[in-house]
């Protein structure tokens, strides 16, 4: 068993993270060397800290950081609720002794596998990890966004590399011209499970995740047909656009022209296909379900 004997006694500081149902507790000494990641109690095997955590009703995912863990609720609380009994309780284990990780799990490194996946848009490979990469979505589209990413800031390093998508268990990557997918995918699909699987960190705690189709900040300003096209989107489409490693952001209804505006991320952006799902796709489905209200969706990448 892989216990950290404390040098003084373990506090615990709490950050609220942009996603409502994340909590960060911050350490104030070292729990782990490396990133881990557990969805439910089976997974958590290696984990006795994790484990007990699972057996409150309300806990969805943990992740065990080198001087933090990351826990995600599920909707039946809320944290302002639950947040200090969960960190007293966490205090109390620390600082009995218990065991964080077993030995093998903390000394090994997890096995990861990375699988690539093509995309309708031939410029975009999709590479699908069996492991929970991050919680949100992050998109960087030059070296220099890609400071709040070290996989991004890595993948710029190639010289075709031209942007780079994160969503949950998968990075669609993007590529110019000057490369082609026959001569380099086996190679980028080691590369990047070489780095996830020596704990490379893949988001930093700063970087801003991108907006989602249905969470506009000024949601509640909106009008009653922009919610329910937000709704439909969300529901809808959203689901299969990242199968594609793409995304789709509600920008803008027009009510008198009827005009719905939307922005195209990931995968979905600048790819050639994107105008016939577009029309074939969103459009119909959002007049078929708004009747007149809809005329016509454009797009725009972002």
């Amino acid at each position: 068993m892989h216990k950290l004997r404390a040098m003084s006694e373990y506090v615990i500081r709490l950050e609220e993270m942009s996603e409502p149902s994340l909590l960060k507790f911050h350490v104030n000494q070292s729990i782990s060397k490396a990133h881990h990641t557990f969805t439910n109690i089976d997974e958590a095997k290696g984990s006795p800290l994790a484990q007990e955590l699972f057996y409150l009703p309300f806990i969805k995912s943990v992740q065990i950081l080198p001087e933090a863990l990351i826990l995600e609720r599920f909707s039946i609380v809320e944290w302002d609720d639950v947040k200090d009994e969960v960190a007293q309780q966490l205090v109390e284990y620390l600082n009995a002794g218990g065991a964080i990780l077993h030995e093998a799990e903390s000394n090994s490194l997890k096995a990861i596998t990375l699988y690539a996946e093509v995309t309708p848009n031939p410029a975009v490979m999709k590479f699908v990890a069996n492991k929970r990469l991050v919680d949100q979505m992050y998109e960087f589209k030059t070296k220099e966004e890609a400071g709040q990413s070290g996989l991004a800031e890595v993948l710029f390093e190639k010289p075709y590399v031209s942007q780079v998508f994160l969503d949950e268990n998968y990075v669609s990557v993007s590529k110019d011209e000057s490369a082609d997918w026959t001569d380099i995918t086996m190679d980028l699909r080691e590369f990047i499970r070489e780095y996830i699987t020596s704990g490379g960190i893949v988001v930093s705690d700063s970087a801003r995740p991108v907006q989602t189709a249905a969470a506009p900040e000024n949601s509640s300003e909106l009008d009653d047909i922009s919610q329910e096209i937000i709704s439909i989107l969300e529901q809808y489409v959203k689901p299969a656009v990242a199968m594609d490693g793409g995304n789709i952001l509600f920008q803008s209804y027009n009510p008198d022209s009827k005009v719905v505006n939307v922005i195209l991320q990931g995968a979905c952006s600048g790819c050639p296909s994107s105008t016939f799902t577009l029309k074939n796709g969103i459009e119909q489905m959002l007049k078929n379900m708004l009747g007149d209200k809809v005329e016509e969706v454009f797009a725009m990448n972002g």
